[in-house]
């Protein structure tokens, strides 16, 4: 392992080499069975944000996630939040076959301890994370809807969420017209960079394999890494829905999905939706009229804001008040209207 005296450097070089009002951004993922205090103390000091991969109650959590004799790693994952208390940090849950209809569970879990921010994600088979290998998760797409649609009935506490959960913190921006956040919801692939420890670069973590390596940080040029005709066939993956994907009603909130989760055949250059398709299907239908719901109390909110500093509301056909970068008319001219 690289060890604090490592990432201290890193920091030390970030520093160093910026430039002028440049802005970075630190986070790790970490099972957090080796957090100590001095761990949590260089977090806080260089303001990184922790992941701490937890997935639910002890029983829940340690019948999947143990040490090489067997044991649960449950109580040192809290024994390491422990010593987060002053970090910024989130849980991240992998939804399983032994804790998909467990939701209401895990979130009373979460919230009896405090865990406010949290991400749930579908657990991929081992054996099929190879870019090159068909999609295959460890759930259907009927039980993550219906898990989605668990967890949707709790994250809307009567129209005031108070919990952030990344997958409806992304679907309720849609909602309110700002861009979102999470890859999957949005209408392009972000262009990023992912480097392994020796250098290699790639265009996304699900993406990693011969077919898609852009170059060698350590032997290629930046321009040169970014100008590579693989990153611009990776940046056309997304765009190429399937014929069902482009009348879909949905299309607006996940833009087909991943890509990594879609089945391409190589010999006729068909696609199929992604994997979950269903489930995206099923959470959008289920939770549409309360997402709008708090959609329109958000907006007059926003609006309200905006009087009682006693600025004048736009035009018609300016920017909205509210941020979405949509007209006025087109956004939260009728919160004013009723």
């Amino acid at each position: 392992m690289a060890g604090l005296d490592f990432f201290d450097q890193v920091v030390h070089l970030q520093r160093q080499y910026a430039r002028t009002q440049t802005v970075i951004g630190n986070s790790l993922q970490t099972n957090g069975t080796l957090i100590t205090k001095e761990w949590a103390a260089f977090f806080k000091k260089n303001e990184f944000l922790i992941g701490v991969s937890l997935d639910g109650t002890q029983q829940i959590h340690d019948s999947r996630r143990v040490y090489s004799n067997g044991t649960g790693s449950f109580n040192q994952v809290m024994r390491g939040i422990q010593h987060e208390q002053q970090v910024e940090f989130n849980i991240l849950t992998v939804v399983h076959e032994g804790n998909v209809d467990k939701a209401a569970e895990m979130l009373n879990f979460y919230a009896e301890h405090g865990f406010n921010y949290i991400q749930f994600i579908p657990c991929m088979d081992f054996r099929a994370q190879q870019p090159d290998k068909p999609p295959q998760f460890l759930i259907t797409s009927k039980q993550y809807g219906q898990f989605l649609c668990d967890v949707f009935d709790i994250w809307f506490n009567d129209g005031n969420p108070v919990i952030s959960e990344r997958f409806f913190d992304n679907l309720f921006r849609l909602h309110v017209g700002y861009p979102a956040e999470s890859c999957i919801h949005r209408d392009s692939c972000p262009k990023t960079l992912i480097l392994e420890q020796n250098g290699d670069a790639y265009p996304c973590d699900f993406f990693m394999n011969s077919n898609y390596k852009l170059g060698n940080v350590g032997t290629d040029s930046l321009d040169d890494i970014l100008s590579n005709p693989q990153y611009d066939q990776f940046l056309r993956l997304k765009p190429t829905l399937p014929d069902s994907c482009q009348s879909c009603q949905y299309l607006k909130f996940c833009h087909g999905g991943c890509p990594r989760n879609r089945r391409w055949s190589a010999g006729d250059g068909g696609v199929l939706p992604d994997v979950f398709c269903e489930s995206y299907k099923m959470i959008y239908q289920y939770s549409y009229e309360r997402m709008e719901q708090i959609a329109v109390k958000w907006r007059k909110e926003r609006t309200e804001e905006w009087i009682a500093r006693g600025r004048k509301l736009p035009g018609r056909n300016d920017l909205c008040l509210c941020g979405s970068g949509r007209k006025y008319k087109k956004c939260c001219e009728d919160i004013v209207a009723h």
